[in-house]
């Protein structure tokens, strides 16, 4: 028999039906007032009508409605998926791409001075503990389907600042920022190993630290994912190609290749696994070159703090921390707090 997933069915109702979540909550509104019971609070009509409670609604239907014996099953991406799918309609929500986060207190075993050994009373002044953030967003394309029921195309875009704010002789700077804007699209696919759902995602991406001449680095890629989900576990097989550029035609040609060797370092393929455990979200990435044997992992956990800040702390060992650290290994730690998990 089929199965019946939230990618394929939930998604797909959702994306069918261009209404603005705050029209979907008037009219849940204005059917209570009118055929509610009377004992119902203006509080509890503010609750059931809540989009989160309306997708719940929408999915208890389709489970009573669906075939007896068909699995319907939902994992972690497929809720963040739905979840996002119902704020889009906000225009005055901004969508999450990545994780969004702080980390006043982040240190390495040894902070990347050659990276700076032009620039004279920089470099041994740098401080081996530093701060970081983390801004990701995106935006949809399309609100439609394109090619899949349930599909999408995105514009997304993260930054990425470590600030040298423990730094004694200097005047606290950006030691480092990246930009990485992208385009991508992502669909669902009917297949189901181990009981769990798929999709895929391909895009392209630029990423660069906006300095010039010596300190200048970037690059352009063509990425596909590979994304695997069953229940409160997540998985990504991410494997890229980078767009080549021309080489330097002298030391300082501003339109050459910055880091020809860049993915010597940083590899050409990357595994990420994100598991949700009660409050707390265990994450892992890693990245490898097979033929130059390096790469990077990191480990991450986020937990509660109030609201929706959540604790978020991070542990890295390798290379490509940031894009000037590309060709520069270190093992670092980071706390703080993050404004959203991975799923």
């Amino acid at each position: 028999m089929k199965r019946i997933t939230y990618q394929a069915i939930i998604v797909s109702l959702l994306l069918s039906a261009p209404v603005a979540a705050n029209d979907d909550t008037q009219a849940c509104l204005n059917a209570l007032f009118a055929t509610g019971d009377d004992s119902l609070t203006l509080a509890e009509m503010r609750e059931m009508c809540k989009p989160e409670t309306l997708i719940e609604e929408e999915v208890a239907k389709i489970e009573r409605a669906a075939p007896e014996g068909a699995p319907l099953e939902m994992g972690s991406i497929s809720r963040r998926i739905i979840g996002e799918r119902q704020a889009e309609r906000n225009p005055y929500v901004l969508t999450p791409h990545k994780m969004n986060y702080i980390l006043p207190v982040m240190s390495t075993n040894g902070i990347n001075t050659d990276a700076y050994s032009s620039f004279e009373g920089y470099e041994e002044n740098l401080a081996d503990v530093e701060a970081k953030f983390q801004l990701s967003l995106k935006v949809p394309l399309y609100d439609k389907s394109l090619f899949i029921e349930g599909d999408g195309l995105y514009l997304g875009f993260t930054l990425e600042a470590w600030w040298q704010i423990y730094s004694e002789n200097l005047s606290k700077p950006f030691r480092e920022t990246n930009y990485q804007p992208e385009v991508f699209y992502i669909a669902p696919l009917e297949w189901h190993p181990f009981g769990g759902n798929t999709g895929f995602v391909v895009g392209i991406e630029h990423q660069s630290n906006g300095r010039g001449t010596l300190l200048s680095r970037s690059w352009n890629r063509v990425y596909g994912h590979l994304l695997f989900e069953k229940d409160a576990f997540a998985l990504s097989i991410k494997p890229w190609v980078r767009l080549s550029e021309d080489e330097k035609e002298f030391e300082f040609d501003p339109d050459g290749d910055d880091n020809p060797d860049i993915e010597d370092f940083m590899g050409n393929f990357e595994l990420g696994m994100v598991y949700q455990w009660e409050n707390l979200e265990f994450t892992f990435g890693g990245r490898r070159n097979f033929s130059t044997k390096n790469g990077a992992a990191e480990l991450g956990i986020t937990f509660p703090l109030w609201g929706k800040l959540r604790g978020y702390a991070v542990a890295f060992n390798g290379y490509g921390e940031s894009l000037i650290d590309y060709n520069h290994k270190q093992t670092r730690f980071g706390i703080g707090v993050t404004l959203n998990n991975t799923l």
